[in-house]
């Protein structure tokens, strides 16, 4: 066995999330598509690195879980303005009132991190991989209703694993994946 193999690392994903989360999956798969308006936007740390290459990789994993959903008919996918305040219930409301048709849902994703991550030191020589965190709040137009309002991050990687920042938009749509289309075995029980 060489030196290399002994250093080799096996990535896993973890995923943890907080607050009120989906109770069932966004959308059936096999039932007629849920139409949906997703309102999107990053809120950086201040000393977020590459913050333009991250947002357009946030996009484009935005763009392909939506593209993947086949059971959701996208209405529209807004973009919140740069250094906006994250919108009320009831500003996201009003944009889905003037959407036509009105969706069934509203969906807000706010992009917190996008990014690779590396620890060196104790208790592991080196652990990394790449993170998402992000905060999705669902609300159904027709009644108000707030069927969601949870932050979920999702890691993968692990000991002796570096990544890069290539993975980024597909990390970005299987962190949505978790938060909108969560397996029933992931989902609390009350």
């Amino acid at each position: 066995m060489s030196v290399l193999g002994l250093f080799a690392g096996c990535a896993a994903t973890k995923i943890e999330t907080s607050g009120a989360p989906l109770e069932a999956p966004l959308c059936q798969r096999g039932a007629a598509a849920l139409s949906a308006l997703v309102v999107w936007g990053p809120q950086w740390r201040p000393d977020q690195k590459e913050p333009a290459l991250r947002e357009a990789a946030a996009l484009r994993g935005i763009q392909n879980f939506l593209a993947q959903s086949s059971c959701l008919a996208v209405a529209g996918v807004h973009r919140l303005q740069p250094d906006a305040d994250v919108p009320s219930d009831e500003v996201l409301l009003h944009l889905a009132a003037a959407s036509s048709p009105v969706p069934e849902r509203v969906v807000l994703v706010i992009v917190r991190e996008l990014g690779p991550r590396l620890v060196i030191g104790f208790p592991v020589i080196v652990e990394g991989g790449t993170e998402v965190l992000i905060d999705v709040r669902v609300l159904d137009p027709r009644t108000s209703q707030s069927l969601a309002s949870a932050r979920t991050h999702w890691r993968n990687g692990g000991s002796f694993v570096i990544k890069g920042v290539k993975t980024l938009e597909h990390d970005m749509s299987a962190a949505l994946s978790a938060a909108l289309m969560p397996a029933r075995e992931n989902v609390p029980t009350p």
